[in-house]
């Protein structure tokens, strides 16, 4: 069996040595477009066998299978000619992208990337190792799924945006309780690498998708939007290697257009999504929403948005921070409108570790159905595995730690994890939705002396490293 995590080590140890890619964010947009590529004519292949008409839209001459296959191809300064005048020039530049999808999709990623690597015996040497991946064999893709995984947390270790990363257990807890259904659109405004949108449809097919006419019904119902280039490449390869052959997903800002621009055609069936948040939206973002509501957080115009962008009878599982549950003025008006537009029957308070070492802001997942009225809301707090005291790198959350949740679902009871609170007394509140569970003692939090040790010398070892960072910055 091939040991992709190796594989994967063994380029990264390579593209070190390159001079010219500084950092993991740029190791991983060098990696990006060639495993988009390798992927992307992967699937030429086996469409090349089940279609007798089908013309892939890239020039015979830049599949990869013609100038990458050959282990002992083309190398050293021909080779970095070929990428830096030959390959990128032609696709970011493709004649057939007016006219056809995939190649859109082509010219799309090559206009939003660059090759970084100045040494063609390296980039030889990378390739090969990606050759030892066969993507068409359901095992190595699901295997990637892994690995992929593995390169955007370490993505975020080098310290970049924070909200690629949704761990894998809450994308697929929360797709598999709203349940998109085969037909149903599906929606992710902020898709990221496209997380929720993989799950949606390995939910899909594991449920529904038994013919030819099924796939093709799938292909047409999943739609994101992401607006870096980085992530909004790897969730276009992710949807390739899923079998969506031109995956829909919009290079740009979902915040960036008119609310009221959004006609009934574009509303959705389902919305998956966490948005991003603790940020602040571009300038001038929020005047594309009525005045009422505009505020420059970007979760709370997300959750606006989401809003409109649901059909009637529509259902949404999002992730939202404490933040958005509470506060006067717009953010009060907006969950007004949540709670008065939709019915908000679950909320799942999570710990405050989930998204660490991201970010250590306490999280929630919210659940609603558009076009009926909020009479109640549900609370659950999902609490963390026994005598462990955060979630971490090393142990994040488990998909089977909500087996308990999950039983509870569809018979509901009030219990020391759960309790309901009505609409009137949240009104009363001032539609304040960060609501503590009252069959549980605020209890203080207590730590050993070795354990305040540990604490105290990962934030001296955390300043230093900061420290450090800025001091090369400045240099």
């Amino acid at each position: 069996m091939v040991n992709i995590g190796g594989i994967i080590k063994s380029i990264q140890n390579i593209m070190r040595q390159d001079k010219g890619l500084n950092g993991d964010a740029q190791r991983i947009e060098q990696l990006g477009w060639m495993i988009f590529l390798k992927i992307f004519d992967d699937k030429d292949i086996e469409m090349e066998l089940l279609q007798d008409d089908y013309v892939s839209p890239i020039p015979t001459e830049l599949q990869w299978r013609n100038w990458a296959k050959d282990d002992e191809g083309m190398t050293g300064d021909e080779l970095l000619d070929f990428v830096d005048n030959t390959l990128f020039p032609t696709l970011k530049n493709l004649p057939a992208a007016a006219t056809n999808k995939r190649a859109l999709l082509v010219k799309e990623v090559f206009e939003g990337n660059n090759n970084y690597m100045k040494s063609g015996t390296l980039i030889r040497q990378v390739i090969n190792k990606l050759d030892e991946i066969d993507f068409n064999s359901s095992e190595d893709k699901h295997l990637f799924g892994d690995i992929y995984e593995t390169i955007l947390k370490e993505l975020q270790s080098a310290g970049n945006s924070g909200e690629f990363y949704t761990p894998r257990a809450i994308t697929q807890f929360i797709t598999e309780m709203v349940d998109p259904k085969l037909g149903e659109i599906v929606f992710d405004p902020a898709c990221g690498t496209g997380g929720f949108l993989v799950n949606a449809i390995e939910h899909i097919r594991k449920n529904e998708v038994k013919s030819v006419e099924d796939r093709v019904i799938l292909q047409d119902s999943i739609r994101g939007i992401e607006l870096k280039p980085l992530p909004h490449m790897l969730a276009l390869t992710n949807l390739i290697l899923h079998d969506i052959e031109v995956p829909s997903i919009l290079y740009d800002d979902a915040l960036s257009r008119e609310l009221t621009s959004i006609t009934p055609k574009e509303r959705v069936d389902v919305i998956l999504a966490n948005p991003p948040f603790g940020g602040t939206v571009a300038d001038g973002m929020e005047s594309n929403f009525p005045s009422n509501y505009r505020t420059k957080e970007s979760a709370d115009l997300f959750l606006i948005l989401m809003i409109q962008y649901l059909k009637n009878g529509g259902r949404a599982g999002i992730v939202l921070p404490d933040g958005s549950l509470t506060g006067d003025g717009v953010k009060a008006r907006i969950r007004e409108k949540l709670l008065t537009d939709c019915n908000l029957h679950t909320i799942v308070r999570l710990p405050n570790s989930v998204f660490q070492p991201y970010a250590s802001v306490a999280t929630n997942l919210l659940f609603f159905t558009k076009g009926t009225p909020t009479k109640e809301v549900w609370y659950y707090e999902h609490r963390l595995p026994e005598g462990q005291k955060a979630y971490s790198k090393t142990k994040p959350i488990k998909l089977s730690e909500f087996e308990p949740l999950k039983k509870w679902w569809n018979n509901r009871e009030e219990n020391e994890q759960a309790w309901r609170v009505d609409i009137d007394t949240i009104r009363e509140n001032g539609w304040n939705l960060d609501i503590k569970n009252p069959h549980k003692e605020e209890e203080e939090q207590t730590y050993s002396s070795a354990e305040l040790l540990e604490m105290l010398h990962s934030s001296f070892v955390e300043s230093e490293s900061l420290v450090e960072k800025l001091k090369k910055e400045l240099l």
